[in-house]
């Protein structure tokens, strides 16, 4: 389940540099059993499945009596302030408490999905492949919606179409915009961001590996291997920064969302 082996074969016998292909960057064989059909259980899958898991077992082991907090628990009352005052206050503001939940499992999802990229024997983001973005975008998008109806009734639709303020004449030009804009752009734009940001990553921390294995390899290059081993180890550190930054970019938007479903005069 590791990278290195397509690292080792990608630097070839020769000490060549044979970059691997993008099928061989985020395709992965499924259980054997399985492979072909709609239940296929692949590395993307298990990925989803952990980082379901280790989101759910962040708030479980916290969910403690200790007076003191501490460990997980000290953990997750850090977050849970964190997203109350630094996402749900600047965002959502009054009522917002009660969605703080959603906006934590997304935030904690997102990052240990995204977190798996720098995992050794993993090395692989599961936001990478486009399937989980998009399933991530459509439940924002079934979120925020359901809350809007919720409060607003289907009048909601209306609202987000025809915002007050515009001349008449204009909203013939103005309501189809605004439909594409909340209901097809939001969730899609929310997806390709992730998707590709965490891909972006992916290559190019797969691109410094080749290359450090390829000039070990290359007697004659082996002089400047520091210096693209150290850009390895540079790239790493920052796909960590991205996969908090990322984590919480989707997490506040989703936010933003919520807040204008629950709040249409904003």
């Amino acid at each position: 389940m590791s990278l290195l082996p397509t690292l080792l074969i990608a630097a070839g016998e020769g000490g060549g540099l044979h970059y691997p292909s993008i099928e061989d960057l985020v395709e992965w064989p499924g259980i054997p059993a399985w492979e072909g059909a709609f239940y296929d259980f692949n590395k993307i899958a298990f990925i989803n499945v952990l980082a379901v898991i280790l989101t759910s077992m962040l708030f479980i082991f916290s969910d403690t009596k200790s007076l003191v907090p501490r460990g997980f628990r000290n953990l997750a009352e850090m977050a849970v302030d964190f997203f109350d005052k630094g996402i749900i206050g600047q965002t959502i503001g009054h009522g917002g408490e009660k969605y703080l939940p959603f906006i934590a499992s997304i935030f904690f999802f997102v990052f240990f999905a995204n977190i798996f990229e720098v995992i050794p024997l993993f090395h692989m983001p599961a936001s990478a492949r486009m399937a989980t973005p998009l399933f991530l975008g459509v439940l924002t998008l079934v979120f925020f919606v359901a809350v809007g109806l919720k409060h607003q009734g289907p009048k909601y639709f209306f609202n987000a179409c025809f915002p007050p303020g515009v001349p008449k004449p204009l909203y013939l030009l103005v309501a189809p915009i605004e439909f594409l804009s909340t209901f097809i752009v939001r969730p899609f734009s929310l997806a390709v961001r992730l998707f590709a940001n965490l891909l972006a990553g992916h290559i190019l921390i797969v691109t410094f590996g080749v290359l450090s294995i390829t000039l070990f390899t290359a007697s004659a290059l082996v002089l400047i291997l520091p210096f693209s081993f150290l850009m390895l180890c540079a790239m790493v550190g920052f796909e960590i920064m991205v996969s908090f930054l990322q984590a919480y970019v989707f997490a506040i938007l989703a936010a933003v969302y919520i807040g204008g479903a629950l709040h249409p005069e904003h």
